[in-house]
C-alpha cells in the first residue's frame, strides 16, 4: 500500500490538513450523539424541551460529513463504480482516472464558488435558535471544499506527470 503522502505533491500538509478535518468530523460525531442522547433522555425522562440541541447536532452532522471528504480525496478512497476502467488497458484507466478528477475538480469548484455566493449575501444572519453565524455554520463545507479543489489539482498534476493514483486496496487500513 502507498502512503497518500508520496502519491500527491505537497502531500504532507495534504495530509495533515485532510486528517485535521477528520480528526474534527469524529470530534463533531462524538458531540452530534451526545446532544441526541441528551435530548431524549430530556425529553422523556425530565420532561425538558432542548431545542437549540437539534440545531446543533443538524451543524454536527453535516459539517462532519464534509469534513471526511478531503481525506477521502487525497487516497482515492471515495465511492466509485470502476467496472468499466477495470477492462481497460492502463493508458485507458489512466485518461478515465484523468477525467473522473477532472469532473471533481468542476464539483469542487462550483461549490466553492456556491459558498462564496451564498454567503456574500447571507454571512450577517443567524440560525435561529443557538444565533450561530451563517460563515460559522457553513465554514466546515467551505473549508472541505476548497480543500477538495486543491487535493484535486494535485491529483490532476500527478496523473499528467503519469502517477498511477488507484486507491488503496479494500480491507487494508490506512497508513
Amino acid at each position: 500500500m502507498v502512503n497518500e503522502t508520496a502519491r500527491v505533491p505537497g502531500g504532507r500538509i495534504l495530509a495533515t490538513m485532510s486528517r485535521a478535518c477528520l480528526n474534527l468530523g469524529i470530534l463533531l460525531l462524538a458531540l452530534m450523539s451526545i446532544l441526541i442522547v441528551a435530548q431524549v433522555l430530556g425529553r422523556n425522562l425530565f420532561d425538558l424541551g432542548m431545542p437549540w440541541a437539534d440545531e446543533l447536532s443538524r451543524f454536527c452532522g453535516v459539517a462532519l460529513v464534509f469534513l471526511g471528504v478531503p481525506l477521502l480525496a487525497l487516497r482515492g478512497s471515495h465511492v466509485a463504480v470502476d467496472m468499466v476502467p477495470a477492462m481497460l488497458p492502463p493508458a485507458g484507466r489512466h485518461v478515465c482516472a484523468l477525467i473522473v478528477e477532472i469532473m471533481v475538480l468542476a464539483f469542487g469548484a462550483v461549490g466553492v464558488w456556491s459558498i462564496y455566493a451564498f454567503l456574500s449575501r447571507a454571512w450577517k444572519f443567524a440560525t435561529p435558535t443557538l444565533g450561530i453565524p451563517n460563515w460559522v455554520y457553513y465554514a466546515p463545507a467551505a473549508v472541505a471544499l476548497t480543500l477538495l479543489t486543491i487535493i484535486t489539482v494535485a491529483r490532476i498534476a500527478a496523473l499528467l506527470r503519469g502517477a498511477d493514483l488507484s486507491h488503496d486496496e479494500p480491507g487494508v487500513p490506512p497508513s
